[in-house]
């Protein structure tokens, strides 16, 4: 009988409690990962900052044929850097800049209070109108215009190019040359013109603060309180598991214990591993997350922006593992337990010994 229960318990365990117990595992982690300020606001904001500098070193590398084989792409850039307008002035004096700085910034900022519950929620929403007068911006049309003039001028088939262009808008590599300068400048103007049309004039992040839920302490902070109650679900069918197979209170927190770690060891090994092989997959080929761009320019970026998806798996993963390593603490604090529970049960049961009986002296 007591082996057929301990056969029960065990199954029950296995079958059911552990895999509870690593799925909640997973569950919780991701979503603190995902409500958190640090991955809401905080990158974005780091991303940002980082723009100027990230497309400086896109044009430089862009030069050099050990990125860019293709001849015309490597003109381009090559005309682009010649005309002495670095992109970092284009986006200052077109208030691109600024517009990421400030406008977007401290959007994302004020939607961080919102979550950490520092500010009462309040509808907040990103202008794009800048963006869009930026692309239309005079700075932005010169800084094209000396792009072109450090080019050669159009032969037969590049002004063929150019007026396929300018009549489609279609998205495919221009000649590496200069057209007359009304052609150049009304296809540039047309591009543009598109692009802005499909831009939106704001970026709603929140809506009207009656659509909010209002907590105390942050929308970001109950979520990630709340997901703790789901481990209430695999500690009682583990206990319950334990209380079917063990046949004492020392056994119940023996059982319960490595039941803990059996759950919980396999989740923080596999986000660890996942995490690992992620950021050594992005550092190793940064193109292969990005199949939709398959040329040597498009690789180029992806390997400038690749430190953007590894800050991502960072931000994504890492509270997986936290949550499995505090897990496995439990497991361990319990099997802990189990002996002393041992200890106070012998203690308990052990009866009380009589007085020594002093044998009679022999006469």
């Amino acid at each position: 009988m007591e082996t057929a229960r301990k056969i029960i318990g065990l199954l029950f365990i296995i079958f059911l409690a552990l895999p509870t117990l690593f799925g909640v595992i997973w569950a919780v982690g991701m979503i603190r990962a995902s409500v958190s300020p640090e991955f809401l606001t905080e990158l974005p904001r780091e991303i940002i900052a980082r723009v100027p500098e990230t497309v400086d070193e896109i044009f430089q590398d862009a030069r050099s044929e050990e990125f860019i084989t293709d001849d015309r792409i490597r003109a381009w850039f090559d005309a682009a850097v010649k005309a002495g307008i670095p992109p970092r002035e284009v986006f200052e004096k077109t208030g691109l800049m600024s517009w990421m700085e400030d406008e977007v910034s401290d959007s994302l900022r004020q939607f961080g209070l919102v979550l950490r519950g520092e500010r009462k929620p309040r509808p907040i929403v990103i202008e794009l109108r800048p963006l869009k007068a930026a692309l239309l911006h005079p700075e932005m049309e010169r800084f094209l215009t000396e792009t072109l003039n450090q080019l050669p001028s159009c032969d037969e088939q590049g002004m063929k190019t150019w007026a396929e262009f300018m009549g489609s808008g279609a998205h495919h590599l221009l000649q590496a040359c200069r057209p007359d300068p009304a052609v150049a400048q009304e296809a540039l103007l047309s591009a543009r013109t598109r692009l802005v049309e499909q831009i939106k004039d704001e970026i709603e992040l929140m809506e009207s603060p009656y659509r909010f839920p209002v907590v105390p302490f942050g929308l970001s902070n109950f979520v990630s309180s709340i997901s703790y109650l789901l481990f209430l679900i695999p500690a009682a069918l583990i206990f319950l598991g334990a209380a079917i197979g063990a046949g004492s209170p020392a056994g119940i927190f023996r059982w319960a214990g490595i039941s803990v770690l059996a759950g919980s060891l396999p989740a923080l090994l596999l986000s660890y591993g996942t995490k690992s092989l992620s950021l050594w997959a992005i550092k190793s080929w940064p193109h292969r997350w990005h199949e939709a761009w398959p040329t040597e320019f498009g690789d180029l970026v992806m390997k400038k922006l690749s430190w953007i998806p590894a800050r991502v798996v960072d931000q994504l993963f890492s509270p997986v593992i936290g949550v499995a390593a505090v897990v496995c603490v439990v497991g361990i604090v319990l099997y802990a337990l189990s002996f002393t529970v041992q200890d106070h049960s012998r203690k308990a049961g052990k009866p009380i010994s009589a007085a020594p009986r002093i044998a009679p002296k022999a006469e």
